[in-house]
């Protein structure tokens, strides 16, 4: 089974997270950030991921370190999950449309982290949840899961519509490069490894 737990207690924050790789979608995910928690279940269903998440942290400040450590918590597990990373896709790539607004992930799990994050996203809180903390969530995640991770926003006026369409797009993306492929034999590269 690829799956891993990963659970980081600090000063700040506590949290406890599974995530099963070949799942069906599942989510049981409660950050107290209740748009936030939204954006983790469409990661499960649209990449059909399994995921159980439960994180408390500092909301009295505010929700970014909630935020932050969330994604380093989930990268961490699917660096995990992934393991020696043979037999799998590697590269992932999404386009999603949603209403006014059209989003675009690449993902490769490369062993090199890397973020860019592309488009101005409307400046505002969506359920509490501000908009320059995706960033920080894509960025933690790209780090922790040793992925180079492209964002990009490529039209979109709603902030909501914008925040979602990114995080479909990268659910979608992730589907794609984790996913086990019969023709691939070994790490897919052609340097018989990827860096760690």
């Amino acid at each position: 089974m690829r799956e891993a737990t990963v659970t980081r207690e600090t000063k700040e924050t506590r949290i406890t997270l599974t995530l099963r790789l070949d799942g069906a979608g599942r989510a049981d995910v409660t950050t107290g950030v209740g748009f936030f928690d939204h954006m983790l279940t469409h990661i499960a269903r649209h990449g059909l991921f399994d995921l159980t998440l439960a994180a408390s942290g500092d909301l009295e400040i505010d929700a970014h370190h909630t935020v932050e450590d969330v994604g380093i918590c989930l990268g961490k597990a699917f660096l995990q999950a992934l393991g020696d990373l043979k037999g799998i896709r590697r590269f992932g790539h999404a386009v999603v449309p949603m209403d006014e607004t059209l989003a675009e992930a690449a993902i490769d799990f490369s062993g090199r982290p890397f973020l860019r994050f592309e488009g101005a996203l409307p400046r505002g809180k969506a359920g509490g949840f501000d908009s320059e903390l995706a960033e920080e969530f894509f960025r933690a995640f790209a780090v922790n899961s040793r992925s180079t991770l492209h964002l990009v926003l490529r039209a979109g006026t709603n902030l909501h519509h914008c925040i979602e369409g990114l995080f479909k797009a990268f659910a979608r993306a992730l589907d794609e490069a984790v996913q086990k492929d019969p023709r691939v034999e070994g790490v897919p590269s052609t340097k018989g490894m990827l860096e760690t």
